[in-house]
């Protein structure tokens, strides 16, 4: 039990501009104190300080938010030997769930942390947090290319003839390279000036978009390869389906079993049996994108491994679906993987 290790609970409610805090006893779960200070470094200063003039013993800080608007809270009390654990926004039920504050919130901050006796530790920064930000941001980038290459595609629906005709049927990267040559003659009509102008504009901003993907993809390749080279040596995984992996698992023993990160991928099986019918159906929850780095290195095991052909065809022949069995083989995946993370993985 939380109580039996510690004395003191901070409970932290974390905004853009503000925080609240709310210091807790842990034995009685009698509020001490609470305060509000500004979200900057002085901020979190003074508000290590309330916490060592009111609680002068074994503290846990449980914050919301540790990876959005409370990182910084948690960067400096990490540095300075805080322990801290991070919260779910509590959810405000009965009659008292009615009230709202800040300074509420903090409180079931505390409170959920007294609670709950399986705590989950921030994610780890560092080399992790390095491969989060260029992982979203080649997400944009990669974003912007599909949506101009869709655009290539449309102008073309109503080109003039000549370049419908010339420029129709080329591969996306032969379109985008004739497109980006194409270049206005003078005295040709406004419709096929206005159209080259279009098409040019557009095929550059998807090659500079390629570009900068291609540049954050070996800079993600070069952080995979240092935190975790083993994962790169399995069959189907790629540097961005690793890059996902490894921001999802973010440190060792984060998750306290590979079920609990099955659960957070969204492949755990969910019962939905009634009367005589036995099965389970897919999660739609959990992280999204480990969801997809999964199923990503399954249609890539689906065309090329014997070992994963020859289980989806087994379970075919039983009566299983399709569904049915790329849920299972994702549930495996997510096993495997954990291990081999827990095992091999440097600590972000």
């Amino acid at each position: 039990m939380l109580t039996e290790s510690t004395d003191y609970v901070i409970g932290v409610d974390t905004h853009a501009e503000r925080h609240a805090f709310c210091l807790v006893e842990a034995r009685s779960g009698r509020v001490l104190d609470a305060c509000e200070l500004p979200a900057s470094r002085r901020g979190y200063r003074a508000a290590l300080r309330f916490a060592r003039r009111g609680g002068r013993g074994r503290r846990v800080w449980a914050l919301e938010g540790s990876g959005c608007y409370g990182v910084g809270l948690t960067r400096l009390l990490e540095r300075t030997g805080e322990r801290v654990v991070e919260v779910e926004r509590p959810k405000r039920r009965g009659r008292d769930g009615r009230c709202k504050s800040d300074l509420l919130d903090a409180e079931r901050a505390a409170r959920a942390v007294l609670a709950d006796q399986k705590l989950a530790e921030p994610r780890a920064g560092g080399e992790r947090e390095a491969l989060r930000l260029l992982l979203a941001v080649r997400e944009q980038e990669v974003a912007v290319c599909r949506a101009g290459l869709n655009e290539l595609r449309a102008l073309l629906v109503t080109a003039p003839d000549e370049l419908r005709e010339r420029l129709q049927g080329l591969s996306r990267g032969a379109l985008v390279g004739a497109c980006a040559r194409l270049r206005r003659r003078p005295g040709s009509e406004p419709a096929l000036a206005a159209c080259v102008l279009a098409l040019t504009t557009c095929a550059g901003r998807v090659a500079e978009a390629r570009a900068r993907a291609a540049e954050l993809e070996r800079e993600i390749t070069r952080l995979v390869r240092a935190l975790c080279p083993q994962l790169l040596a399995e069959r189907g995984v790629g540097p961005i389906s690793a890059g996902y992996l490894l921001v999802a698992w973010s440190h060792k023993r984060r998750r306290r079993s590979e079920a609990a990160f099955a659960r957070l991928a969204g492949v755990a099986p969910i019962p939905a049996s009634t009367g005589k019918t036995i099965r389970h159906r897919l999660d739609r929850g959990g992280d999204r994108k480990l969801n997809r780095a999964l199923h990503t290195i399954l249609l890539s095991r689906r065309r090329t491994d014997p070992d994963t052909i020859a289980y989806i065809e087994r379970r075919l022949s039983e009566g299983k679906t399709q569904r049915d069995a790329i849920r299972c083989l994702k549930r495996y995946l997510a096993r495997s993987l954990y291990r081999l993370l827990e095992r091999t993985a440097t600590t972000a």
